[in-house]
C-alpha cells in the first residue's frame, strides 16, 4: 500500500471532537503548568498521554508510523499524539509557523480526516489552533500531470520525471514539498550525497554558496508548491540559475491535485 497506518481514521463528528479536545486540552495545561515551557516536546507528548490514560482513555497512541511508498522508496513519517482517532502534533516553539501548519496539513490529507490541532508548548501559555481540512471529502488520487516544458537534459531527467510523477499519483496532491522531495533525494543517492554547496559569483567574485539538490553533473532539481505567481518564481530561478555553476534546473512544482514540470536552461 502507498500509504499504510496501522490504526484506521474514520470520520469524527462535532461532538465527538469537543468531547475528545476538552479533555485533552485540560492535560495540555496542566503539563505546561507542570513543566513550564522549556521542555523537550517529547516530554510533553508522553505526560498528555500518561494523563488520557490515567483518565481511563484507552486509545491513546504516540510517535504512531505512518508509512509512504512509491516504487522500491519507503519512508516512515511519526505522528505525535492520537486520541479516539484525533490527530494532535505537538510542538515546543516560541511561535508557531505556516510550515508547522503545513505538516499537519500533509498528514491529514494522506490519512483523509477533516481535522488536525496543533499544541504548542513552547509560549508563555500553552496553545492550541486548530486546523480544519476538507481531505474526509476529497479524492486526492485524480491528479494531473503536466510535463509540456520538461526536457531531459542528462540520462538521469527521466528517472527524476517518472518517480515524481510516480509520486503524486501513488500519494495524492495537497502534500507539503519536503514530502515529495524525500523519493527523489532518495534516487540519488540521499540527502548527503544529493546535496551541493554552490559558490554564488558575480563578476568573477565569489559572494557566498547557495544549496542545491543535484542529481546529475551541472543540473540540480527544486520542488515547491506554489499557487500562482509561477512566471515570477521561474524569474527568480533563472537569475539564480546565471549565479550558479549549473546548466539547468528541474522544476517541479505541485499545487493541489496538479503538478508541472519545467526545465530551465542557461
Amino acid at each position: 500500500m502507498p500509504i499504510a497506518c496501522q490504526i484506521p481514521f474514520g470520520p469524527l463528528s462535532n461532538e465527538e471532537f469537543a468531547d475528545i479536545d476538552a479533555l485533552v486540552m485540560r492535560c495540555v495545561y496542566k503539563s505546561h503548568n507542570r513543566f513550564g515551557k522549556l521542555c523537550d516536546e517529547r516530554v510533553y507528548e508522553n505526560d498528555v498521554a500518561a494523563q488520557l490514560r490515567a483518565e481511563g482513555v484507552h486509545e491513546v497512541f504516540t510517535q504512531l508510523p505512518l508509512r509512504l511508498t512509491v516504487g522500491s522508496f519507503t519512508t516512515t513519517l511519526r505522528l505525535d499524539l492520537v486520541v479516539n482517532r484525533m490527530l494532535y502534533e505537538v510542538k515546543a516553539v516560541e511561535q508557531l509557523a505556516p510550515i508547522h501548519a503545513a505538516q499537519v496539513t500533509s498528514y491529514a490529507a494522506l490519512l483523509a480526516i477533516s481535522r488536525v490541532k496543533l499544541l504548542n508548548f513552547g509560549a508563555d501559555s500553552a496553545q492550541g489552533k486548530l486546523i480544519g481540512c476538507p481531505f474526509a471529502n476529497i479524492d486526492r488520487s485524480v491528479v494531473t500531470v503536466d510535463r509540456s516544458r520538461w526536457k531531459a537534459v542528462s540520462a538521469r531527467c527521466p528517472l527524476i520525471a517518472d518517480l515524481a510523477e510516480a509520486t503524486m499519483r501513488e500519494w495524492g496532491g495537497f502534500l507539503e514539498a519536503r514530502l515529495y522531495e524525500r523519493p527523489l533525494l532518495w534516487l540519488c543517492g540521499g540527502k548527503e550525497r544529493c546535496e551541493r554547496k554552490l559558490p554564488v559569483v558575480r563578476d568573477g567574485i565569489q559572494l557566498g554558496q547557495q544549496r542545491a539538490w543535484l542529481y546529475a553533473p551541472e543540473c540540480a532539481f527544486v520542488v515547491t508548491t506554489l499557487g500562482g505567481r509561477l512566471q515570477h518564481q521561474e524569474m527568480h530561478l533563472r537569475r539564480l540559475l546565471n549565479a550558479l555553476p549549473l546548466r539547468a534546473w528541474q522544476w517541479i512544482n505541485v499545487y493541489h491535485q496538479q503538478m508541472r514540470m519545467i526545465t530551465i536552461i542557461k
